[in-house]
């Protein structure tokens, strides 16, 4: 028995969309499935969780929506131990990006999940809350906060949008910054600490990051010009920003922030600094090609 997990609304309505593919394909390969879904996060977390309790040892939970539908996935199946399988119809879709599958090949796709075995791969935890590709604290923290306000524009541009409003203003903080050999006290504009390559919908913070190595990569963006950074934001998306003098990678199991600032993790909020976080060592059973 696997589940179909189905949030809707993810993609503005594709989730929706992609989910009745989902099933048409379930059905047509005679796998034995059950949807479950809600009219919120809260109602898909207790639905989630019933079925769990009646199917203990079900194959593995096939999940039809975003990053958000992902983080709420992680919290309750690595504690069971039960496979995730992330079907991209949300907007960033970046955790799928992270595993290695095209965002277009539905069928290959599937027929894979049903077909092989899963492998496990790390996962951050900060706080109790699982997250699979980034978490960041910095201007792009504040740029979630606002678009998080904003009713229009929809999808990507929403986050551009937001950008636009914020950067004016944006000043660095101070962070102290602990990781497993060494201590930074430094202003940052940005801190990304991450288990997957990208975040965003594609921009490729960490390209470098990889899922089988038990460590984060931890990206610093030491303060820069606005103008500079208008200049170099743009070779975040082919990962060509690292080269840049204010850019600093280093790779650590275990990352504590001190400072005054908003954190996000899959495009979740976490909630104020400080914080702690670790890279866990084959936390998650999932399919990658």
């Amino acid at each position: 028995m696997w589940a179909l997990l189905v949030n809707p609304i993810s993609g503005s309505g594709k989730g929706a969309i992609v989910g009745s593919q989902v099933a048409e394909f379930l059905h047509s390969h005679q796998i034995e499935f059950s949807v479950v879904t809600g009219d919120s996060a809260k109602d898909m977390s207790s639905n989630l969780h019933q079925f769990i309790e009646r199917y203990p040892q079900c194959n593995g939970v096939i999940c039809v929506g975003g990053d958000g539908l992902l983080h709420l996935a992680l919290q309750i199946l690595v504690p069971a131990q039960i496979p995730l399988a992330m079907i991209p119809a949300g907007t960033g879709n970046d955790f799928v990006r992270t595993l290695g599958w095209p965002l277009n090949d539905l069928d290959g796709y599937l027929k894979y999940i049903i077909s092989m075995p899963p492998r496990s791969i790390d996962l951050g935890l900060s706080h109790n809350r699982w997250f699979g590709a980034i978490l960041s604290t910095g201007f792009d923290s504040i740029v979630n906060e606002k678009a998080n306000t904003m009713r229009w524009p929809k999808g990507p541009q929403k986050y551009n949008a937001a950008i636009a409003i914020e950067l004016p203003r944006f000043k660095p903080r101070h962070y102290e910054i602990q990781l497993d050999d060494r201590s930074l006290s430094t202003e940052a504009m940005l801190i990304a600490v991450a288990n997957g390559r990208s975040y965003g919908g594609g921009m490729l913070v960490c390209p470098q990051a990889t899922i089988h190595d038990g460590l984060f990569d931890v990206m610093v963006l030491h303060p820069v010009s606005k103008i500079e950074f208008l200049k170099v934001f743009p070779k975040v998306f082919k990962g060509t920003h690292t080269s840049h003098p204010a850019v600093e990678i280093i790779r650590s199991k275990n990352v504590t922030i001190r400072a005054t600032a908003v954190a996000y993790a899959d495009g979740e909020r976490l909630g104020e600094t400080p914080l702690s976080a670790k890279c866990v060592s084959g936390a998650l059973h999932t399919w990658i090609p």
